[in-house]
């Protein structure tokens, strides 16, 4: 049966080794896959324009915004795709006028056949897609900070090598070295963006933030961009509209310029792949900034509302000039809840907590190096990453719980809504259950471990530390990769392994790395424990 598309990018792809029929896991169509492909090969082509003509900051922010159309669940709208190439084809045409009227074409800076990736054998395959699948990721993050003004070159270099390597005939002794590259690339992304992000609203602060909805109409904002809040929330300001965080918008409570709006309410619902169930007629509209948009269902389609470079046919979108107006008058209109709504988190908590970035954490760094030091604290689990609705993720929801009273669980990115509701205690005078925020606060999570390992004068592979993390889309490749590059070992991964690892590249990671694909919490932990 011939393939009407091809796309294992994400942790859900069907059967474990991709999606090839009409529509994929993720709800997007097999055109769609088939342009967003079309998207990438002329994102190839112009990179290869780039290697001789000085790319400009338009083309980063070409390069940057159709990587991050193409990242899961962002969009599903074949015309703004058409538009993201047409975008591509201008760009190239600006940067080297000459190719078009050229009567001898090289042909090097045409557009790639994506199905020279997609056919290629299994382990350039696996490396060309772990290195691309790893730009979309990174790509998303520099495209946060783009917004808030924040810039890296050696980021930017990056994505023109990168993408100029996927359309070149390299085998694995040249594509491994780019791939562990754009790991240490990465962590200068995130490290940018964590930046951008505190010097523009503060240095986050723990807080507790209730999850029941009060009465009245108001807004949910989903999604990860915090400059989208920041406005809505001041053109939202003395309308009588509240606002109500979803998904991996939660952290934004921690920050201080955007906590001070007082009608920065709560948090609603949980994790992205349970809003068809949370929005189901829910009377009040609903932001999508970026990922991870799902297709909406005719009960309450009329009122999701998207912005930047999320998109989906027929929904409502916002655009550059950031007038939100339309958002607002629909709360109004919808009115919100009679009453005040209480709703729990999947254990039933009514309250979750968030705020413990690096700052947080290293301001009472010597109470948890004491409490090391004297045994009260023997061990730090780091569970976090994507979720997902793939059965078994519940692992993550037992692990936690089933952690020993005197360990720690640093926590981050949307996985945390598994179990990010329960009252673990305290340990050595800190709680036992710390959310470091976003899924690029990774770098918040990388900062505390160095800053413990100089304190004990070892290496991070030494301290009483355990990654456990989940992952779905590609920001979790990115992460892993900056993971990597760090010598991290020993880390255990899951649900399921990556369709587009190939025996042998998994079969490096696993010998140079130790990771481990989780089994059960029982398991895991007397292993984890026992070798500690």
């Amino acid at each position: 049966m011939e393939k009407e598309m091809f796309c294992f990018q994400c942790e859900q792809t069907a059967g474990c080794t991709g999606c090839t029929g009409g529509r994929g896991v993720c709800g997007k169509t097999s055109g769609t896959a088939n342009l967003q492909d079309e998207l990438t090969g002329a994102l190839i082509g112009l990179a290869h324009v780039a290697d001789t003509n000085p790319p400009t900051d338009s083309t980063h922010q070409v390069v940057i915004e159709g990587l991050f159309t193409t990242l899961t669940n962002v969009n599903f709208n074949d015309e703004t795709i058409r538009q993201q190439i047409e975008a591509v084809h201008r760009e190239k045409a600006a940067l080297a006028p000459g190719c078009c009227a050229c009567a001898s074409p090289c042909g090097r800076s045409d557009d790639y056949d994506m199905q020279q990736i997609w056919n290629a054998g299994e382990d350039v395959r696996s490396l060309k897609s772990l290195l691309l699948f790893g730009m979309k990721g990174m790509a998303a993050y520099a495209y946060h900070a783009r917004v808030l003004g924040y810039s890296d070159d050696k980021v930017n270099r990056f994505f023109y090598e990168g993408l100029f390597a996927l359309g070149e005939d390299w085998g694995m002794d040249q594509l491994l070295p780019l791939v562990m590259k754009l790991g240490e690339v990465n962590l200068s992304c995130m490290a940018l963006l964590d930046r951008a992000n505190t010097e523009t609203y503060g240095n986050p602060a723990p807080v507790t933030v209730p999850l029941t909805v009060e009465k009245g109409p108001f807004i949910v904002v989903s999604g990860h961009d915090l400059r989208d809040l920041q406005l809505l929330l001041q053109q939202t300001e003395g309308t009588g509209v509240n606002v109500y965080t979803h998904g991996e918008m939660l952290p934004a409570h921690a920050y201080p310029e955007l906590k001070k709006y007082a009608h920065l309410k709560g948090n609603f619902g949980t994790a992205w792949q349970n809003q068809q169930k949370e929005f189901d007629n829910l009377p009040a509209p609903i932001l999508f900034t970026t990922n991870c948009l799902m297709p909406p269902k005719a009960s309450y389609q009329d009122r999701v509302f998207t912005t930047e470079v999320v998109s989906f046919p027929g929904l409502t979108h916002i655009g550059e000039d950031k007038d939100f107006t339309p958002l607002i008058e629909k709360a109004k209109a919808l009115g919100g809840y009679a009453q005040e709504h209480p709703m729990t988190g999947l254990n039933g908590g009514t309250t979750v907590t968030t705020g413990f970035g690096h700052h947080a954490v290293l301001s009472v760094a010597e109470p948890v190096i004491n409490a090391i030091k004297s045994g009260d604290l023997s061990h730090i689990f780091l569970v976090g990453g994507c979720d997902g609705a793939r059965p078994g993720r519940n692992y993550y929801t037992e692990f936690v719980r089933q952690t020993p009273k005197d360990t720690a669980v640093l926590t981050l990115a949307c996985g945390k809504f598994r179990f990010n509701d329960m009252d673990l205690g305290t340990v050595g005078g800190l709680p036992r259950l710390m959310d470091m925020g976003q899924c690029n606060d990774a770098y918040s999570a990388i900062k505390v471990a160095v800053a413990l390992a100089d304190a004990f004068g070892c290496g991070v592979n030494d301290l009483p530390l355990t990654l456990v993390l989940s992952w779905y889309e590609q920001k979790a490749v990115c992460i892993l990769l900056t993971l990597l590059h760090l010598g991290l070992t020993n880390i255990y991964l899951g649900p399921t392994l990556p369709a587009f690892l190939s025996p042998h590249v998994l079969a490096y990671l696993v010998e140079h790395f130790h990771i481990h694909p989780i089994s059960t919490p029982e398991q895991d932990l007397q292993a984890i424990l026992h070798k500690a």
